[in-house]
Order: C-alpha cells, then sequence, then structure tokens
C-alpha cells in the first residue's frame, strides 16, 4: 500500500487554516472581554441603583474592570492553555454578572444597566466555547494516552477551582447584585398604610405599616414576603406591624446584599420611624427577624439598643467569622468556600465583613431576646443559634421547633408558635399593662 504524502499545497491550506482560527480567537475573545468590562461599568458608574453614586462603587467597578482589561489586552500573547484557563474563568464571570438582567426581565422589571448585562451573558458564553474549542485543539502533538491524561488532569484542576475558588467568588457577585425585584402579594390581612423613611447612610426604604392598636410594635423583617406571616397574627393581637422591603430589594433603594451587611441601618431606621408614631408608646418597639433578617436585628440590637425586645429565629453564618465558630464536621473543607466568598462580598460591596454574631449576642443584654431553631434547618442554623444563645446576657430564651425546617417553625408548629411568640412580646413590650 503506497505511503500517503501531504503535499506543500495541502500543508499550506491546512496552516492557513489554524492560523485563520488563532486569529478569530485572539480577536473574539478580546472583544468578548471588553463587553463584560463595558457591563461592569455601565453597572456601576453609569447607572448604578437608585439611592447610590459612581463613588459608592469605586472598588467594586475599578478591580474588575482593570483585570478584565489587562487580560483582554495580553490574550493574544499567552500560551494556548493558559488563554483556555482564563476565557473559561471570565466567560462564567460574564454569565454571573448578567445573571441580574435575566432575572430582572423575567420579573418584568428590566432596565438601566440590564441590556448591557445581557450582551455581558452573550459575551461569556462566547468565552465559553472559545474555551473549550481552544483547549481541545492545543497540543494535539504527542502520545495518545498523555494527551487524553492531560485533558483529564486539566479537568480535575478546573473542577476543584471551580468548587473553592471561581464558585463562590461568582456566587458572591450575585448576592450582591440581584433582590426581589416586585413587592409580593398583599396578604397581611389587617389595614395598613404606605409608608417610607430614610436610613442614616440616606437611602430611601418603603414598606407597610399596620397601626397599633396597643401601643406597641413590632418590625416583621426582613422585605415584605415571608414576613407576612407572623404580621398577621400579631396585628391580630393589637400590635402595630411595620413591614418594608431592605436596602437594594423591592422599592426600597440601595445595592442588595443577600447576607445582609449594614443591615442593621435599615433596622434602626425603621425603629426611628416607629418612635415618631402618635399610636407607639416609649420602650413598646420590638422586632422579629427571619434568617438573615434574624441576624440583621441581632446586629441591631448590639449596635444601638433600639429594640426593646426582639426574636431571631434562623440566624446562622453570614460570613467566615461566624462559620469558623462553628463546630461543624466539615468545617475546614469547606473554610475555603467561606473565605473566598467573603473575599468577594467585600470587594463587590466595598465593606468589610461585620462582626461575628457570637461576638455581638454578649452585646445585646439587657434587651429581652428569644432565639428560635428549626429541629431540621441548616447545619449553620443548627449549630450556632444555641452559641448565640449561650453568649447572650439575660433576659433570654431559647426554642427549637420540633419538626422545623430553616425558618419554618410557624408552619410546623402553627398554634404554639404564634403563642411562644405572643407572650413574648406580651411580656416584654406591655409588662407595665399586666
Amino acid at each position: 500500500m503506497a505511503a500517503t504524502t501531504t503535499t506543500p499545497a495541502a500543508a499550506l491550506t491546512r496552516d492557513a487554516g489554524i492560523v485563520h482560527a488563532l486569529i478569530r480567537e485572539t480577536t473574539l475573545a478580546p472583544a468578548a472581554l471588553v463587553v463584560i468590562a463595558l457591563h461592569v461599568i455601565d453597572d456601576s458608574f453609569l447607572q448604578p441603583q437608585p439611592g447610590t453614586s459612581a463613588g459608592d462603587h469605586l472598588l467594586s467597578g475599578l478591580v474588575p474592570v482593570a483585570v478584565l482589561l489587562v487580560v483582554a489586552a495580553t490574550y493574544g500573547r499567552l500560551r494556548a492553555g493558559v488563554r483556555a484557563s482564563l476565557a473559561a474563568a471570565f466567560g462564567l464571570f460574564g454569565v454571573a454578572a448578567g445573571i441580574e438582567a435575566v432575572y430582572y426581565a423575567h420579573s418584568g422589571r428590566a432596565s438601566g444597566d440590564d441590556y448591557t448585562g445581557f450582551l455581558s451573558v452573550g459575551a461569556g458564553l462566547l468565552l465559553l466555547a472559545i474555551a473549550a474549542v481552544t483547549l481541545w485543539r492545543s497540543r494535539r502533538g504527542g502520545h495518545l494516552v498523555w494527551r487524553w491524561a492531560r485533558r483529564v488532569l486539566i479537568a480535575a484542576g478546573t473542577v476543584i477551582t471551580a468548587y473553592f475558588l471561581l464558585g463562590p467568588f461568582l456566587l458572591s457577585y450575585v448576592l450582591t447584585h440581584t433582590a426581589r425585584a416586585f413587592v409580593p402579594v398583599d396578604r397581611v390581612g389587617a389595614a395598613h398604610e404606605d409608608v417610607s423613611f430614610t436610613t442614616s447612610d440616606g437611602l430611601r426604604l418603603r414598606g407597610w405599616y399596620v397601626p397599633s392598636r396597643n401601643g406597641a410594635a413590632v418590625i416583621a423583617f426582613p422585605g415584605r414576603k415571608g414576613s407576612q406571616k407572623p404580621a398577621r397574627f400579631l396585628a391580630a393581637h393589637g400590635y402595630g406591624v411595620l413591614l418594608f422591603d431592605r436596602r437594594g430589594e423591592g422599592e426600597s433603594e440601595g445595592d442588595p446584599n443577600a447576607w445582609g451587611w449594614n443591615g442593621y441601618r435599615d433596622v434602626d431606621a425603621a425603629v426611628a420611624f416607629l418612635r415618631h408614631r402618635p399610636d407607639i408608646e416609649r420602650g413598646r418597639i420590638g422586632g422579629i427577624g427571619l434568617s438573615v433578617g434574624g441576624e440583621m436585628m441581632l446586629e441591631a440590637a448590639a449596635r444601638s439598643h433600639g429594640l426593646d425586645a426582639m426574636v431571631s429565629e434562623g440566624a446562622g453564618e453570614r460570613s467566615l467569622r461566624e462559620f469558623l465558630d462553628a463546630t461543624l464536621s466539615d468545617k475546614w473543607f469547606a473554610a475555603p468556600q467561606y473565605a473566598t466568598l467573603t473575599a468577594g462580598v467585600s470587594l463587590f460591596t466595598g465593606h468589610g465583613p461585620p462582626p461575628s454574631l457570637k461576638d455581638l449576642a454578649r452585646r445585646i443584654a439587657p434587651t429581652p431576646v428569644f432565639f428560635i431553631y428549626g429541629e431540621h434547618g441548616q447545619p449553620g442554623e443548627r449549630n450556632l443559634t444555641p452559641q448565640y444563645f449561650a453568649a447572650a446576657g439575660q433576659p433570654k430564651q431559647i426554642w427549637e421547633v420540633p419538626d422545623s425546617g430553616h425558618v419554618g417553625g410557624i408552619t410546623a408548629r402553627p398554634r404554639e408558635y404564634e403563642r411562644r411568640v405572643t407572650q413574648f412580646f406580651d411580656r416584654t413590650l406591655l409588662k407595665e399593662r399586666a
């Protein structure tokens, strides 16, 4: 059988095809990186969240933009394997950066920087495709076993990096850029007023207020969705109830932060609003916080002592600091993820993590506090809530709700939940009338 030979013309055609593919890759990838950078600029500086300014996003905007532009400028001079890795990483970032646009469009609230967010998603998907093609085409020479072993090692390294570093970092971007975009259906079951008030850092927050019939009021937090459940029975017992969108959520101004950093300012502003209500008597302002709302209330109670009594249900971890206080079996395995998450949230908010809730709990007394957590709640909740209770001073009480999941006490034990919470507020806020 005659040996197969490659003619000079065929070799030239093949080499031209490879060069053309490389030119397209090294042109398209930097262009996609620039598109993602433009969205970050639009989101951070040109069309920031209501109530915020470009100056509030210097660190969170300039750092990713600078990194994106440096990579775009040097991309063509890098080795194929490095180019593929960078294209994959920044492709995922582009998709994550545009997730808020997809979410708000789905909610019928797309506006402003959301339109460049769609471009960011497209650019991110293009980079992911470029990464796959570049990686597959690279290093075609060598033994077949080595080529496949190399690809397997790269895949394993990618999975590990994504799990411990890239995934948590991208999640931190989503946590600080996406929040509930709409006001939930009103199911409070009582007449209420539309109200607004301003935080100490200048954000306008909006919500509902059910006037008090017993001289006391309770802040049900966070938001106007899950907090409606306790609000219904508290209003039925005569309490004034304040529900409002926290910063960056619904109709309120500010940047979102799912971990609730700086959310204590929202609680303080709500307390100040209630103090000026003619239907509220002095020393009769309470709060009930669910999940991150409970964490924010714990911090507010420790910092300002504006609340006269508070219930915290489902408080867990909100940064690496609380996570290190936990005694979980996989604590040190998951610590790198929480470290990356905390660093990412710090970068994208421009604020360092707040103090540990365990340390803050020691400063809550003499404010009465009632800790609640579910028997089947989140691991951090079940582990840390008893620690917060132990750290807090008197007066305090704690209840592990049987059969309850995370903030599911009112569903698992509705009558007992209502009785325990109402009696707690009756005892602490209406004591002079008893």
